[in-house]
């Protein structure tokens, strides 16, 4: 009698840290895509490294590849001005509405900022303000995903898991290079 066994897919992330005017940052990725990066110090960066191992079934260990040069590269570029558009591929793990809050702060423009009701309008439910929101306060890809750019419909900062200083100063570097 035959048995067909079941192999489960086990992937593997590498992890390398990257210094930014902003602050050190992990980034994590495979060979194909970037799968987070966020500031090392955000609040539960471990919870959702723990999380991230778990939705890809993935091991995570320190090292470098194609992927992470890339984002490091780009960083260097974007903090220096002299990007504003990200090349480097991204993976999303999250739900179906998650994905399209993320792929809608991919279309907000360089130097410009929206609100959650505009990036709600995007998605194509202007009534989904607050589940934008949530789903930007989740985004684990900071500055290639712009989650930095969606502020209050009055224009107030607010929601920035890197901290609002951050978020402030991102949103003033992109008005000072985008010429």
């Amino acid at each position: 009698m035959n048995k067909k066994k079941n192999h489960i897919t086990q992937t593997f992330l590498k992890s390398f840290h990257i210094n930014t005017v902003l602050g050190d940052m992990i980034a994590i990725a495979d060979e194909n895509a970037l799968y987070l990066l966020e500031f090392s110090n955000r609040k539960n960066i471990d919870t959702q490294i723990q999380q991230l191992q778990i939705k890809a079934n993935a091991t995570i260990v320190p090292g470098k590849n194609n992927t992470l040069d890339l984002v490091e590269h780009e960083l260097g570029l974007y903090f220096a001005g002299k990007l504003k558009n990200f090349s480097v591929p991204v993976q999303f793990l999250g739900t179906p509405f998650q994905h399209k809050a993320w792929a809608a702060l991919q279309t907000v423009p360089y130097g410009n900022t929206y609100s959650y009701a505009q990036e709600a309008a995007i998605i194509g439910d202007k009534n989904a303000c607050r589940a934008v929101a949530h789903a930007n306060s989740v985004n684990k890809i900071a500055i290639v995903v712009p989650c930095h750019r969606i502020i209050k419909t009055n224009g107030d900062l607010c929601g920035y898991a890197g901290g609002i200083e951050r978020k402030q100063w991102l949103i003033n570097h992109e008005k000072q290079n985008n010429n």
